[in-house]
Protein backbone atom coordinates (compact mmCIF):
# COMPACT_ATOMS: atom_id res chain seq x y z
CA UNK A 1 0.00 0.00 0.00
CA UNK A 2 1.47 3.45 -1.22
CA UNK A 3 -0.42 7.16 -0.79
CA UNK A 4 1.33 9.61 -2.94
CA UNK A 5 0.00 12.87 -3.99
CA UNK A 6 -3.30 11.87 -2.34
CA UNK A 7 -3.76 8.92 -4.09
CA UNK A 8 -3.91 5.82 -2.32
CA UNK A 9 -2.46 2.48 -4.64
CA UNK A 10 -3.51 -0.73 -3.00
CA UNK A 11 -1.65 -3.81 -4.19
CA UNK A 12 -0.96 -6.43 -2.39
CA UNK A 13 -3.18 -9.55 -3.44
CA UNK A 14 -6.08 -10.79 -1.01
CA UNK A 15 -6.32 -7.18 0.03
CA UNK A 16 -9.45 -5.93 1.69
CA UNK A 17 -10.55 -1.91 1.42
CA UNK A 18 -13.68 -0.91 3.80
CA UNK A 19 -15.28 1.75 5.32
CA UNK A 20 -14.81 2.33 9.06
CA UNK A 21 -16.57 5.61 9.52
CA UNK A 22 -14.98 7.95 7.72
CA UNK A 23 -11.88 6.57 6.85
CA UNK A 24 -10.58 3.85 4.46
CA UNK A 25 -9.05 0.40 6.00
CA UNK A 26 -6.82 -2.02 4.46
CA UNK A 27 -6.90 -4.77 5.89
CA UNK A 28 -4.40 -7.86 4.81
CA UNK A 29 -5.20 -11.50 6.72
CA UNK A 30 -7.65 -9.92 8.86
CA UNK A 31 -5.28 -7.45 9.92
CA UNK A 32 -5.17 -3.89 9.36
CA UNK A 33 -2.26 -2.52 7.66
CA UNK A 34 -3.20 1.05 6.30
CA UNK A 35 -5.58 3.53 7.64
CA UNK A 36 -6.60 6.64 5.98
CA UNK A 37 -9.17 9.26 6.88
CA UNK A 38 -10.89 9.67 3.53
CA UNK A 39 -10.75 13.76 3.51
CA UNK A 40 -6.44 13.00 2.73
CA UNK A 41 -7.46 11.61 -0.71
CA UNK A 42 -8.29 12.62 -4.46
CA UNK A 43 -8.34 9.37 -5.80
CA UNK A 44 -8.07 5.75 -4.97
CA UNK A 45 -6.39 2.81 -7.48
CA UNK A 46 -6.95 -0.71 -6.68
CA UNK A 47 -4.43 -3.64 -8.22
CA UNK A 48 -5.60 -7.21 -9.07
CA UNK A 49 -7.38 -9.26 -6.77
CA UNK A 50 -8.37 -6.29 -4.05
CA UNK A 51 -11.48 -6.83 -3.00
CA UNK A 52 -13.39 -3.66 -2.01
CA UNK A 53 -16.55 -3.45 0.33
CA UNK A 54 -19.50 -1.61 -1.09
CA UNK A 55 -19.41 0.57 2.03
CA UNK A 56 -16.20 1.73 0.90
CA UNK A 57 -17.05 2.39 -2.85
CA UNK A 58 -20.28 4.31 -1.80
CA UNK A 59 -18.21 6.84 0.37
CA UNK A 60 -15.61 7.45 -2.12
CA UNK A 61 -18.63 8.08 -4.30
CA UNK A 62 -20.38 10.90 -1.74
CA UNK A 63 -16.61 12.17 -1.34
CA UNK A 64 -16.11 12.30 -5.08
CA UNK A 65 -13.09 10.36 -4.59
CA UNK A 66 -12.33 7.86 -8.15
CA UNK A 67 -12.12 4.76 -7.29
CA UNK A 68 -9.87 2.90 -10.08
CA UNK A 69 -9.77 -0.89 -10.99
CA UNK A 70 -6.73 -1.93 -13.10
CA UNK A 71 -5.16 -5.57 -13.43
CA UNK A 72 -1.68 -6.75 -11.82
CA UNK A 73 0.03 -5.25 -15.31
CA UNK A 74 -1.89 -2.29 -14.78
CA UNK A 75 -4.58 -2.56 -17.35
CA UNK A 76 -7.71 -0.26 -16.83
CA UNK A 77 -10.84 -2.46 -15.92
CA UNK A 78 -13.33 -0.19 -14.55
CA UNK A 79 -13.73 3.24 -12.69
CA UNK A 80 -16.29 3.99 -9.96
CA UNK A 81 -16.89 8.00 -9.98
CA UNK A 82 -19.82 9.99 -8.62
CA UNK A 83 -21.99 11.42 -10.53
CA UNK A 84 -20.25 14.06 -13.35
CA UNK A 85 -20.64 17.81 -12.55
CA UNK A 86 -19.34 20.61 -15.06
CA UNK A 87 -21.51 22.62 -17.27
CA UNK A 88 -23.85 20.65 -19.70
CA UNK A 89 -23.44 23.34 -22.35
CA UNK A 90 -19.63 22.32 -22.73
CA UNK A 91 -20.10 18.50 -22.61
CA UNK A 92 -22.83 19.39 -25.68
CA UNK A 93 -20.20 21.04 -27.43
CA UNK A 94 -17.97 18.28 -27.18
CA UNK A 95 -20.46 15.62 -28.49
CA UNK A 96 -21.73 17.97 -31.10
CA UNK A 97 -17.61 18.34 -32.40
CA UNK A 98 -17.18 14.88 -31.83
CA UNK A 99 -19.48 14.18 -34.58
CA UNK A 100 -18.10 16.64 -37.42
CA UNK A 101 -15.30 14.77 -38.99
CA UNK A 102 -13.13 17.94 -39.76
CA UNK A 103 -13.78 19.30 -35.95
CA UNK A 104 -12.05 15.60 -35.04
CA UNK A 105 -9.55 15.76 -37.63
CA UNK A 106 -8.64 19.55 -36.41
CA UNK A 107 -8.13 18.67 -32.80
CA UNK A 108 -6.43 15.46 -33.64
CA UNK A 109 -4.21 17.04 -35.59
CA UNK A 110 -3.24 19.50 -33.02
CA UNK A 111 -2.52 16.56 -30.53
CA UNK A 112 -0.89 13.92 -32.87
CA UNK A 113 1.68 16.48 -33.21
CA UNK A 114 2.40 17.08 -29.51
CA UNK A 115 3.09 13.42 -29.40
CA UNK A 116 5.97 13.24 -32.43
CA UNK A 117 7.61 16.93 -31.41
CA UNK A 118 8.05 15.28 -28.04
CA UNK A 119 8.89 11.64 -29.60
CA UNK A 120 11.18 13.29 -31.23
CA UNK A 121 12.76 15.42 -28.38
CA UNK A 122 13.54 12.60 -26.15
CA UNK A 123 15.18 11.00 -29.40
CA UNK A 124 17.15 14.04 -30.63
CA UNK A 125 18.25 14.25 -26.13
CA UNK A 126 19.46 10.66 -26.65
CA UNK A 127 21.35 11.14 -29.55
CA UNK A 128 23.09 14.27 -27.91
CA UNK A 129 23.76 12.19 -24.93
CA UNK A 130 25.19 9.49 -27.02
CA UNK A 131 28.97 9.52 -27.84
CA UNK A 132 29.44 9.53 -31.54
CA UNK A 133 28.35 5.94 -32.45
CA UNK A 134 25.61 3.78 -34.17
CA UNK A 135 22.90 4.45 -31.41
CA UNK A 136 23.43 8.24 -32.31
CA UNK A 137 23.33 7.76 -35.79
CA UNK A 138 20.02 5.53 -35.46
CA UNK A 139 18.32 7.96 -32.88
CA UNK A 140 19.00 10.96 -35.38
CA UNK A 141 17.64 9.30 -38.27
CA UNK A 142 14.52 8.59 -36.80
CA UNK A 143 14.18 12.13 -34.72
CA UNK A 144 15.11 13.36 -38.85
CA UNK A 145 12.61 11.02 -40.28
CA UNK A 146 9.63 11.62 -37.73
CA UNK A 147 10.17 15.46 -38.20
CA UNK A 148 9.07 14.89 -41.81
CA UNK A 149 6.18 12.98 -40.39
CA UNK A 150 5.39 16.15 -38.48
CA UNK A 151 5.39 18.05 -41.96
CA UNK A 152 3.15 15.86 -43.63
CA UNK A 153 0.94 16.13 -40.89
CA UNK A 154 0.54 19.65 -41.17
CA UNK A 155 -1.93 18.74 -44.89
CA UNK A 156 -2.94 15.83 -43.71
CA UNK A 157 -6.70 16.21 -45.65
CA UNK A 158 -8.66 14.04 -42.85
CA UNK A 159 -9.30 12.06 -39.88
CA UNK A 160 -7.56 9.03 -41.48
CA UNK A 161 -4.70 10.68 -42.68
CA UNK A 162 -4.18 11.97 -39.36
CA UNK A 163 -4.61 8.38 -37.69
CA UNK A 164 -2.17 6.97 -40.35
CA UNK A 165 0.14 9.91 -39.86
CA UNK A 166 0.26 8.92 -35.94
CA UNK A 167 0.76 5.46 -36.60
CA UNK A 168 4.02 5.92 -38.96
CA UNK A 169 5.51 8.29 -36.35
CA UNK A 170 5.13 5.53 -33.76
CA UNK A 171 6.62 2.87 -35.55
CA UNK A 172 9.49 5.11 -36.14
CA UNK A 173 9.95 6.27 -32.68
CA UNK A 174 9.63 2.61 -31.52
CA UNK A 175 12.13 1.72 -34.05
CA UNK A 176 14.27 3.70 -32.57
CA UNK A 177 13.79 3.09 -28.80
CA UNK A 178 15.65 0.48 -28.02
CA UNK A 179 19.26 2.60 -28.89
CA UNK A 180 17.80 4.82 -26.00
CA UNK A 181 18.17 1.86 -23.40
CA UNK A 182 21.89 1.14 -22.28
CA UNK A 183 22.42 -0.81 -19.51
CA UNK A 184 20.95 -4.14 -18.40
CA UNK A 185 20.20 -4.35 -22.67
CA UNK A 186 20.59 -7.92 -22.05
CA UNK A 187 17.92 -8.29 -19.81
CA UNK A 188 15.88 -5.58 -21.25
CA UNK A 189 15.97 -6.17 -25.02
CA UNK A 190 13.31 -4.44 -27.09
CA UNK A 191 12.49 -5.26 -30.81
CA UNK A 192 8.57 -2.83 -31.01
CA UNK A 193 5.90 -1.99 -28.99
CA UNK A 194 3.60 -4.91 -27.94
CA UNK A 195 0.48 -5.10 -25.34
CA UNK A 196 -2.50 -7.30 -24.50
CA UNK A 197 -0.16 -8.91 -23.48
CA UNK A 198 3.22 -7.56 -23.19
CA UNK A 199 5.77 -10.15 -24.41
CA UNK A 200 8.63 -8.63 -23.02
CA UNK A 201 10.00 -6.26 -19.94
CA UNK A 202 10.03 -2.96 -21.51
CA UNK A 203 6.64 -3.50 -22.86
CA UNK A 204 5.42 -4.58 -19.25
CA UNK A 205 6.54 -1.35 -17.77
CA UNK A 206 5.75 0.76 -20.76
CA UNK A 207 1.92 -0.81 -20.68
CA UNK A 208 2.15 -0.51 -16.46
CA UNK A 209 3.20 3.50 -16.95
CA UNK A 210 0.64 4.23 -19.48
CA UNK A 211 -2.18 3.09 -17.38
CA UNK A 212 -0.80 5.38 -14.56
CA UNK A 213 -0.73 8.14 -16.83
CA UNK A 214 -4.26 6.90 -18.16
CA UNK A 215 -5.88 7.29 -15.03
CA UNK A 216 -4.51 10.56 -14.51
CA UNK A 217 -6.10 12.13 -17.64
CA UNK A 218 -9.49 10.56 -17.32
CA UNK A 219 -9.30 12.59 -13.61
CA UNK A 220 -7.79 15.96 -15.41
CA UNK A 221 -10.94 15.53 -18.07
CA UNK A 222 -13.21 15.02 -15.34
CA UNK A 223 -12.23 17.80 -13.44
CA UNK A 224 -12.82 20.39 -16.26
CA UNK A 225 -16.09 19.31 -17.09
CA UNK A 226 -15.63 17.35 -19.82
CA UNK A 227 -16.67 13.26 -20.86
CA UNK A 228 -13.48 11.46 -20.96
CA UNK A 229 -15.07 9.03 -22.85
CA UNK A 230 -15.84 11.02 -26.04
CA UNK A 231 -13.17 11.88 -28.05
CA UNK A 232 -11.31 12.85 -31.33
CA UNK A 233 -8.55 10.76 -32.43
CA UNK A 234 -9.49 7.74 -31.00
CA UNK A 235 -12.49 6.39 -31.82
CA UNK A 236 -15.70 5.74 -29.67
CA UNK A 237 -15.92 2.10 -28.70
CA UNK A 238 -17.93 0.81 -25.22
CA UNK A 239 -15.84 1.37 -21.67
CA UNK A 240 -12.87 2.90 -23.44
CA UNK A 241 -11.82 6.63 -22.45
CA UNK A 242 -11.37 8.02 -25.74
CA UNK A 243 -10.87 11.70 -25.08
CA UNK A 244 -8.18 10.43 -22.06
CA UNK A 245 -6.20 8.09 -24.61
CA UNK A 246 -6.84 11.40 -26.99
CA UNK A 247 -4.90 13.85 -24.09
CA UNK A 248 -2.48 11.25 -22.96
CA UNK A 249 -0.88 10.93 -26.47
CA UNK A 250 1.45 14.57 -25.69
CA UNK A 251 2.35 12.87 -22.50
CA UNK A 252 3.63 9.61 -23.42
CA UNK A 253 6.89 10.66 -23.61
CA UNK A 254 7.15 12.74 -21.37
CA UNK A 255 5.74 11.02 -18.60
CA UNK A 256 5.67 7.32 -19.09
CA UNK A 257 8.42 6.46 -21.90
CA UNK A 258 11.61 9.00 -20.12
CA UNK A 259 10.34 7.18 -16.67
CA UNK A 260 11.14 3.65 -18.31
CA UNK A 261 14.24 4.21 -19.83
CA UNK A 262 15.24 6.02 -16.70
CA UNK A 263 14.75 3.31 -14.37
CA UNK A 264 16.24 0.35 -16.73
CA UNK A 265 19.18 2.61 -17.28
CA UNK A 266 19.87 4.01 -13.88
CA UNK A 267 19.47 -0.24 -12.82
CA UNK A 268 16.19 0.72 -10.17
CA UNK A 269 14.52 -2.36 -12.30
CA UNK A 270 15.73 -5.56 -11.55
CA UNK A 271 15.52 -8.64 -14.10
CA UNK A 272 14.16 -11.03 -11.76
CA UNK A 273 11.23 -8.41 -10.71
CA UNK A 274 9.16 -10.03 -13.69
CA UNK A 275 7.49 -13.18 -14.65
CA UNK A 276 7.46 -14.59 -17.73
CA UNK A 277 3.73 -16.42 -18.15
CA UNK A 278 1.96 -19.49 -20.07
CA UNK A 279 1.43 -17.77 -23.40
CA UNK A 280 4.26 -15.18 -23.31
CA UNK A 281 2.78 -12.70 -21.10
CA UNK A 282 5.35 -10.80 -18.87
CA UNK A 283 4.34 -9.28 -15.54
CA UNK A 284 6.02 -7.24 -12.81
CA UNK A 285 5.81 -8.58 -9.31
CA UNK A 286 4.58 -6.90 -6.40
CA UNK A 287 7.93 -5.33 -5.47
CA UNK A 288 8.55 -3.87 -8.92
CA UNK A 289 5.48 -2.44 -9.20
CA UNK A 290 5.28 -0.34 -6.16
CA UNK A 291 9.12 0.92 -7.11
CA UNK A 292 7.32 1.84 -10.35
CA UNK A 293 4.78 3.37 -9.06
CA UNK A 294 7.08 5.15 -6.52
CA UNK A 295 9.18 7.09 -9.61
CA UNK A 296 5.86 7.55 -11.28
CA UNK A 297 4.88 10.21 -8.65
CA UNK A 298 8.34 11.06 -8.26
CA UNK A 299 8.72 12.09 -11.30
CA UNK A 300 5.26 13.82 -11.65
CA UNK A 301 6.54 16.02 -8.63
CA UNK A 302 9.48 17.85 -10.88
CA UNK A 303 8.99 21.64 -11.92
CA UNK A 304 8.63 22.33 -15.39
CA UNK A 305 7.55 25.76 -17.22
CA UNK A 306 4.47 25.30 -19.35
CA UNK A 307 5.18 26.11 -23.07
CA UNK A 308 2.20 28.28 -23.57
CA UNK A 309 1.61 29.73 -20.23
CA UNK A 310 4.78 30.50 -19.68
CA UNK A 311 4.44 29.61 -15.92
CA UNK A 312 6.44 26.81 -13.51
CA UNK A 313 4.01 23.94 -12.61
CA UNK A 314 4.63 20.12 -11.91
CA UNK A 315 4.89 17.83 -14.33
CA UNK A 316 1.71 16.50 -12.66
CA UNK A 317 0.03 19.27 -13.24
CA UNK A 318 0.16 19.52 -17.02
CA UNK A 319 -2.80 16.87 -17.82
CA UNK A 320 -5.21 19.48 -15.76
CA UNK A 321 -3.63 22.25 -17.68
CA UNK A 322 -3.81 20.60 -21.15
CA UNK A 323 -7.95 19.51 -19.96
CA UNK A 324 -8.80 22.99 -19.59
CA UNK A 325 -6.99 24.15 -22.84
CA UNK A 326 -9.12 21.92 -24.25
CA UNK A 327 -12.22 22.67 -22.58
CA UNK A 328 -11.39 26.17 -23.88
CA UNK A 329 -10.72 25.01 -27.28
CA UNK A 330 -14.12 22.90 -27.43
CA UNK A 331 -15.84 26.23 -26.00
CA UNK A 332 -14.15 28.05 -29.39
CA UNK A 333 -12.20 30.43 -27.16
CA UNK A 334 -9.11 29.10 -28.27
CA UNK A 335 -8.68 28.69 -32.17
CA UNK A 336 -6.59 25.62 -32.41
CA UNK A 337 -5.55 23.05 -29.15
CA UNK A 338 -2.47 23.97 -27.92
CA UNK A 339 -0.68 20.66 -27.69
CA UNK A 340 2.28 20.71 -24.41
CA UNK A 341 5.98 20.10 -26.15
CA UNK A 342 8.56 20.45 -23.90
CA UNK A 343 12.11 21.11 -24.69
Amino acid sequence: MEILQNTLYVMTQGAYLHRDHLTLKVDVEKETRLSVPIHHLESVAVFGSVMVSPGAMGMCAEAGIALTFLSESGRLCARVDAPQSGNVLLRREQFRKADRHEECARIARCMVAGKLQNARSLLLRGARQDAPSDAASALAAGAEEIGACIRRLETAPGLDAVRGHEGDGARLYFGAFTHLIRQQKEHFPFQGRNRRPPLDRVNALLSFVYALLLHDCVAALTAAGLDPHVGFLHADRPGRPSLALDLMEEFRPLAADRLVLAMINRREVQHDGFAFRDGGAVEMDERTRKAVVTAYQQRKREEVTHPLLQQKTTLGLLPFLQARLLARTIRGDVESYPACVLR
